[in-house]
């Protein structure tokens, strides 16, 4: 199952690095750096009209294919450039009062929770937290601390689908059918799901879900989506001021000025790729790439993983590091001999590199990284 020459092909590889840092920031595939180029240089030679009038009427139809890759209505999606955007539109455009009560975890992601903690003091609501050592294979483990932290003052569930450190894949759905039960909405971070599994995001019934569609869709770096449910849209006030603040239609959500029209009609070409590639066999090719590199090191007495082996529990996201040895080490070393990019994490209960390949990444490629944790391994003295 090794890479298929024309995926491979399409990406703009480097020669100097082994890229296995994809779940920060996915690379594009030449033909959507292609278009972004192409929408930049036409905008350029009259920018007010190519801009304004030309490329701002493809939002529309950009919209729709979004929300068939999404799975739901076109007016549930509003265009934007990332995750925290979309996420924190929501934080800050709920109507929560003092005493109100919110649930999040301090595995997820640092910009929501500092939103979540802006809210706390300046408006008096209540983040209640949870802490967990991952990897957790038992859902209701992780569903039933969430169902201990509700309250009757819960207004909110917070639930990252895909823990950006570690790579877990967390429960939504049942997390979001207990909230549910009690009147609680549920917010999703979609940041590392969307476009990296195959789901839909009806599939998880939550209320609110942003994401970057610059990570696992593979479009141009500063592109994201934010959905709401269509009943939902009335209540929450945009970030940024709009006519009809409280208004039903996510347009509201799309008032941010001079935006960066080439970057957003080049989201187009990115669907169209990971649509002929296929979400499921995206997501098992992803699940391939991280089993053939982990199978091999697994065993290995100096190493701890972070994320879970069981199929239904990660994806192509694996958190690793080596017993007595500083991550940032480990880090460096992977770079300095063998040019590997990895993400060195140093966060709640978790202390470990984070590889991530990505569907271009070939096998030669995580022999090397293979090789090379083998031999850091190895040579470490404090193991």
């Amino acid at each position: 199952m090794e890479t298929v020459g024309w995926i491979r092909s399409m990406f703009s590889i480097s020669e100097e690095i082994i890229n296995l840092n994809n779940g920060g920031v996915s690379p594009q595939p030449k033909e959507v750096q292609d278009a972004m180029i192409r929408h930049y240089k036409k905008c350029n030679e009259g920018p007010s009209y190519f801009m304004w009038r030309i490329l701002d009427k493809g939002r529309e139809p950009l919209r729709k294919k979004l929300a068939t890759l999404a799975g739901c209505l076109p007016d549930e999606i509003a265009i934007n450039r990332n995750s925290s955007e979309a996420i924190e539109t929501v934080i800050f455009g709920l109507n929560l009062k003092a005493g109100d009560e919110v649930v999040l975890t301090k595995q997820d992601y640092p910009n929501m929770i500092n939103a979540w903690k802006q809210r706390e003091l300046r408006d008096g609501i209540k983040v209640v937290w949870l802490n967990f050592n991952l990897p957790e294979d038992d859902d209701e483990k992780i569903v039933g601390e969430y169902v201990n932290a509700f309250t009757e003052k819960t207004k909110i569930a917070h639930v990252t689908h895909i823990i950006n450190w570690t790579g877990q894949i967390m429960p939504a759905r049942k997390i979001a059918d207990e909230a549910h039960k009690r009147n609680i909405e549920v917010l999703l971070d979609a940041a590392h799901s969307f476009a990296h599994i195959d789901f839909k995001i009806p599939d998880t019934d939550c209320d609110y879900a942003g994401t970057s569609l610059h990570k696992w869709l593979c479009a141009p770096f500063g592109s994201g989506m934010l959905y709401i449910k269509k009943e939902k849209i009335k209540n929450i006030w945009p970030l940024l001021a709009n006519d009809k603040p409280l208004g039903e239609d996510i347009r509201k959500f799309e008032t941010l000025g001079t935006r960066s029209f080439p970057i957003e009609q080049a989201i187009s070409q990115a669907i169209d790729f990971h649509t002929i590639i296929g979400p499921k066999r995206k997501e098992e090719r992803l699940k391939y790439l991280k089993n053939y590199w982990t199978q091999q090191v697994k065993d290995i007495k100096e190493l701890r993983f972070y994320t879970s082996f069981a199929p239904e529990k990660s994806c192509a996201i694996t958190n690793v590091g080596i017993i007595g040895m500083k991550t940032g080490d480990f880090e460096m070393k992977l770079f300095e001999k063998y040019k590997i990019h990895t993400s060195p994490i140093v966060w709640e209960n978790i202390d470990g590199i984070r590889i991530t390949p990505h569907v271009y990444t070939s096998l030669a490629d995580l022999d090397i990284l293979v090789k090379g944790i083998r031999e850091i391994a190895a040579a470490n003295p404090k193991k």
